[in-house]
């Protein structure tokens, strides 16, 4: 019996070791600046995760090594179970530490639904890094595999079979305990390894096995939702904050039915523009900014594609696990601003570089208005790989001055270009700026400002309005969620049919052009709850509200505050009334969650 309970102790302390070398690595490539004492504070505050995991694999070796008592386990059991963990610790360890320089938060998942897409998901690295992977998640799993099989699993014969079985099944209770993370209300969580005010320790310190595990569950949920407090309560901190009706609010257009168009720039913050103080990276939309309306005080929504085109072209705020795009039955719910100008007669177009199947755009583009598609697919073979992505930007610009040209319905029309150069692995045909980043934001800014140019020259340039806002911010040199300026965005309108430049200084989000715009036009826009028309007299309490994976700030007027989930305690703060804004936080999370699970 004693060398069973020596096997199993073995196998476990073996377990464990692996997920210290695995954050090790993982700051070793992922990390920058770190010392000795950051890496044994993240083995030592992960520790309690990392013991609670390993017990997830504890139980297949428990089991048979109960089962030898009574008969002969051959040891290709043992093996053909050390080869299934060797499998996924490699792969997890190996997918961990190459997506979150990529996305800078632990793997969840969310990475599930990407595989639906698997070239477009593989669109941010080149062949060769590709390469590299497969080869490191192969000699890890030998690796892996040898270092369990490392312990002899052929145990001697005991005399009382019955007894020493007792002893074992005793052992259940201590297992269930220790996965659950003791006998308290609260169990095992990613928050309880937080401990800095460093994010990246903070998320170093997480068992990216027990993360991706503790997601999957959450992924096959409908809608996530938020409890934090009574109906009541929730109702009293926000119904003031979303009046949807315009009242005399300030004229920005010379017309009521101008033809539209939505330019959308991949990943392009404030921090690229003169809004964070960089002139020399998009001149040209620094130079529009003085030209059209500009909202200086515009936020995104959130930090990825398919939520911010949402709250873009919906109206509808984002959510820091749940991408409404990929929920079809509650994503053809939605208001939009498509189906808002179908009614009153407008033709839509979207156009895409990419795979228009990505994170369901397809469905959610068709089910909200838009008439036709123009993406990757509509391209030849030559055109289609002049980008990681798919088609580059100034040819996607080129058929957008095309159509517009040809346009002869006589019926008005709205367009809306998703771009997709400005994205990693940052590989646009031009250099101008050493840094690549930079570069491909130039890129973008002079294929926007060439577009421009060219439209001016025609006819359609008089009564066309151009709608121009990134879709997200980007981290890059410190910029996170712990900034403003991560959040902090360009929003744009421009084109003949503007009536004059003007600043509007007023806070707010992406998701309220869709109010803005259709109380510019006349149009009845009550089904957008959350958007508002930010130039009526009734918006009278300017807030911006951002969601993350584990992160949700609010900025008003009397301050900014961000508030990680996971570690259920604020990041940063500027202001006196944090906690207000923290219980705001809660109730837009839990007003807004509970509204999407109704639809």
């Amino acid at each position: 019996m004693k060398e069973r309970v020596l096997y199993l102790l073995e196998y476990y302390l073996a377990t464990i070791a692996l997920f210290v070398v695995a954050k090790v690595a993982f700051m070793l490539v992922c990390g920058e600046g770190l010392t000795l004492g950051d890496y044994t504070a993240v083995v030592w505050h992960g520790l309690s995760l990392d013991l609670s995991t390993a017990l997830y694999f504890f139980g297949v070796p428990y089991l048979l090594t109960m089962l030898s008592l009574w008969v002969r386990v051959p040891r290709i059991a043992y093996l053909i179970y050390y080869g299934f963990v060797a499998v996924v610790f490699s792969l997890v360890f190996v997918a961990d530490t190459s997506l979150y320089p990529f996305w800078h938060f632990k793997l969840d998942a969310s990475c599930l639904l990407y595989l639906e897409t698997p070239a477009e998901a593989m669109a941010s690295v080149t062949t060769g890094y590709l390469i590299g992977r497969l080869l490191l998640l192969l000699v890890l799993i030998v690796l892996i595999w040898i270092t369990l099989s490392w312990w002899r699993t052929r145990f001697q014969p005991v005399r009382h079979r019955l007894l020493a079985t007792l002893a074992a099944l005793l052992l259940i209770g201590p297992i269930v305990v220790g996965i659950r993370g003791g006998l308290g209300e609260s169990v095992t969580n990613i928050g309880q390894v937080y401990f800095s005010k460093n994010q990246f320790l903070n998320h170093s310190a997480v068992n990216p096995v027990f993360s991706f595990l503790s997601s999957v569950e959450d992924l096959g949920l409908y809608v996530l939702t938020y409890d934090y407090m009574t109906d009541e309560e929730c109702h009293q901190l926000t119904d003031s904050l979303f009046y949807t009706d315009s009242t005399d609010a300030d004229t920005l257009l010379n017309t009521q039915r101008p033809n539209i168009l939505f330019i959308v720039m991949e990943s392009c913050g404030g921090q690229f523009t003169e809004i964070g103080g960089h002139k020399e990276i998009t001149p040209h939309l620094n130079q529009l900014a003085r030209e059209g309306v500009s909202f200086s005080e515009c936020y995104a929504n959130s930090w990825r594609t398919d939520k911010g085109m949402v709250s873009i072209l919906s109206g509808y705020p984002a959510f820091p696990e749940t991408s409404v795009m990929k929920l079809p039955e509650k994503s053809r719910k939605m208001p939009s601003i498509a189906r808002s100008l179908q009614g009153v007669g407008y033709q839509n177009t979207f156009y895409y570089g990419g795979d228009i199947n990505f994170t369901n755009m397809r469905s959610y583009v068709l089910g909200t208005g838009y008439d036709r598609l123009t993406w990757k697919s509509d391209f030849s073979r030559e055109e289609q790989t002049t980008s990681q992505w798919g088609v580059k930007d100034e040819i996607m610009f080129d058929t957008l001055l095309r159509d517009i040209k040809n346009e002869q319905t006589g019926k008005p029309w709205m367009k809306t270009l998703l771009t997709l150069s400005s994205h990693e692995p940052w590989d646009v045909p031009t250099k101008v700026l050493d840094d690549e980043v930079y570069n491909a934001f130039n890129y973008l800014d002079q294929c926007i400002g060439r577009f421009i140019d060219a439209l001016r020259k025609t006819p359609a340039w008089q009564h066309t309005l151009i709608v121009i806002l990134p879709d997200h911010g980007y981290r890059y040199k410190g910029i996170d969620e712990a900034t403003r300026l991560y959040n902090h965005i360009p929003m744009l309108w421009v084109g003949g049919a503007v009536r004059q430049p003007v600043v509007i200084d007023r806070l707010c989000n992406q998701s309220d052009l869709a109010a803005t715009l259709l109380g510019q036009m006349g149009i009845n826009h009550d089904d957008f709850r959350f958007s508002r028309d930010i130039v009526s007299s009734s918006y009278r309490q300017p807030m911006a509200y951002h969601t993350s994976t584990s992160c949700v700030s609010v900025y008003d007027s009397t301050g900014w505050m961000a508030y990680d989930l996971d570690a259920n305690s604020v990041i940063t703060s500027e202001g006196d009334d944090t906690e207000r804004l923290l219980r705001l936080s809660r109730a837009l999370l839990q007003l807004t969650s509970y509204d999407l699970k109704e639809k």
